[in-house]
C-alpha cells in the first residue's frame, strides 16, 4: 500500500512541474502569441461584460497566454499587466519585443559580424531560436540577437529549429576558428 501511494503522490507532484494544456485548444500554456490587431482591449474578466483594463493599440505586441476559457485568453504583458482577451484577437505568429534600454547589436550570426543596431521597444518577426539566440527579421535587416534583451520567447526556448541547423553550428564554429582566420 505504501508503494502505491508513494508512486500515486510521485505521479502527481511530476504533473505539476510540467507544463499544462489548454482545455480548450490542447496547446500548451504557457505559450507566446501575438495581438492580430492594433486594437485589442484586455478586460478583467473572460466575457465583454467584464470592464476593459487597458488598451493595446499595437499589432503584433507578443504576449504569453497563461489560461485558457471558452473563446477567452489569459494573458500576460511584458509590463506583466495580466487580463482576459477574446480569441478572435489574436494569433499564434511569434514575435518579439526588444526589451533593452541602450541599441543592441543584430549579428550575422551568434557572435558574428554586426550587421545592424535596435532599440527599446521594437517588435520584430521571430524566425527561430536557439539555446541562447534568437534569428529575427524585419522588412529591412535580419539577424541574430541574443535572447537576453528580447521579451517573447523562454529562455529555454527552442523554437522553429531546421534539421540542419547542427550542420550550421559546425560551419559557424569553423568560421571562428584560428585555422579560418589566419
Amino acid at each position: 500500500m505504501k508503494i502505491f501511494l508513494f508512486i500515486a503522490f510521485s505521479f502527481f507532484c511530476f504533473n505539476l512541474l510540467a507544463n499544462q494544456i489548454g482545455d480548450i485548444t490542447g496547446l500548451k500554456i504557457p505559450r507566446f502569441i501575438s495581438l492580430k490587431s492594433d486594437e485589442v482591449n484586455l478586460r478583467v474578466g473572460p466575457s465583454i461584460n467584464y470592464p476593459i483594463k487597458l488598451k493595446y493599440t499595437q499589432k503584433n505586441l507578443p504576449v504569453e497566454v497563461i489560461d485558457e476559457f471558452d473563446v477567452w485568453r489569459k494573458i500576460q504583458d511584458h509590463e506583466n499587466n495580466v487580463g482576459w482577451i477574446h480569441k478572435s484577437l489574436i494569433k499564434g505568429d511569434r514575435f518579439i519585443l526588444t526589451i533593452n534600454k541602450n541599441r543592441k547589436n543584430i549579428y550575422n550570426r551568434p557572435n558574428g559580424k554586426i550587421v545592424g543596431i535596435i532599440k527599446n521597444n521594437n517588435i520584430i518577426n521571430l524566425e527561430n531560436c536557439l539555446i541562447d539566440w534568437c534569428y529575427i527579421s524585419h522588412t529591412d535587416i535580419s539577424g541574430w540577437i541574443s535572447k537576453d534583451f528580447i521579451w517573447g520567447v523562454y529562455k529555454d526556448e527552442i523554437y522553429n529549429q531546421s534539421f540542419y541547423q547542427p550542420i550550421i553550428k559546425i560551419y559557424w564554429k569553423f568560421l571562428e576558428s584560428k585555422v579560418f582566420n589566419n
